[in-house]
């Protein structure tokens, strides 16, 4: 039978994992795109968005029962109503549940809002979401400016790297557009803001998580009897693989696009993809050793 601790780390990944993704593509949309091809790139990412919606909605009502099982004594104190309350008020992760329940409210209410209303409605709330988590978990672990500092830095850190991520499912989008005479000119701008936006992203991206290591364990994550360790280190490298195929995208395979060379577009494509797919796995390892101790 799977443990509350297991099920908490896999609703950690789905809740923020959604939050991220959906911060990144509808901040992308409504900051950086024309309106007109936000509203058609939009219009095919309904269904995505309903769905990423709904997944934080049902995460988020679960979360508060985990967390109940977790602390107490198993499964029997996710319904005990006694022991829900007592996380809910009495400690800090029910003080943030809080806000992530009014949060997840009002991504949910975002939902009846008009297309144009609804992108941005949507961005605020999950970035809103996203931001809370940093006030858990091993940001909340200093007290003072130290404190206050490490939690400033995560809430940078996870909005930064949900613009990276996020974004790179309307880019996917995009890409074909540029064969397109009439939409080809909102296209290429479109792209060349989050060509200019990415490498402020991903610079953010890396200050900030050197920052988060380093106060968190004050040096690199080099003692692998620790899993949280072995995990970072694996998160690391991995980011380092993104990054460089970000460079590939943007210094390799876009020059060659722009010159017709008729290959640079699946490569690109196939590139921000792997870039995606690695970003759901960082998201997975910070889902679980974002629950154990450093050292």
């Amino acid at each position: 039978m799977i443990t509350p601790q297991t099920a908490l780390v896999l609703c950690r990944f789905l809740l923020f994992g959604a939050a991220m993704l959906l911060w990144g593509t509808f901040a992308y949309l409504s900051a950086l795109v024309p309106t007109d091809l936000a509203r058609r790139i939009g219009g095919r990412l309904q269904i995505y968005a309903f769905f990423g919606i709904a997944v934080v909605v049902a995460t988020t009502a679960v979360l508060l029962p985990l967390r109940a099982a977790v602390v107490g004594e198993g499964w029997s104190d996710a319904i005990d109503p006694l022991t829900i309350v007592a996380v809910l008020f009495d400690t800090n992760v029910g003080w943030v549940w809080q806000l992530q329940a009014a949060a997840a409210a009002l991504l949910g209410l975002s939902g009846l809002l008009s297309a144009h209303r609804r992108q941005a409605a949507v961005a605020v709330s999950s970035g809103l979401l996203l931001a809370s988590q940093a006030f858990t978990g091993h940001a909340a672990m200093n007290q003072g400016w130290i404190g206050f500092a490490h939690q400033l830095n995560d809430i940078v850190h996870l909005l930064s790297g949900g613009a990276w991520l996020g974004a790179l499912l309307p880019v996917l989008l995009l890409l074909p557009l540029l064969s397109d005479l009439k939409l080809a000119p909102e296209a290429r701008t479109a792209l060349i803001r989050f060509s200019n936006a990415g490498h402020a992203a991903v610079a953010i991206v890396l200050l900030t998580g050197i920052a988060n290591m380093m106060l968190i364990l004050g040096s690199l994550p080099l003692d692998w009897s620790f899993p949280y360790q072995v995990m970072l280190s694996i998160k690391i490298v991995l980011v380092i693989v993104m990054v460089t195929l970000a460079i590939a995208n943007r210094y390799l395979f876009v020059p060659r696009l722009s010159r017709g060379m008729p290959w640079a577009r699946e490569a690109i494509v196939r590139a921000t993809l792997a870039e995606v797919v690695l970003g759901l796995v960082v998201l997975a390892l910070v889902a679980w050793f974002g629950t154990l101790a450093p050292t």
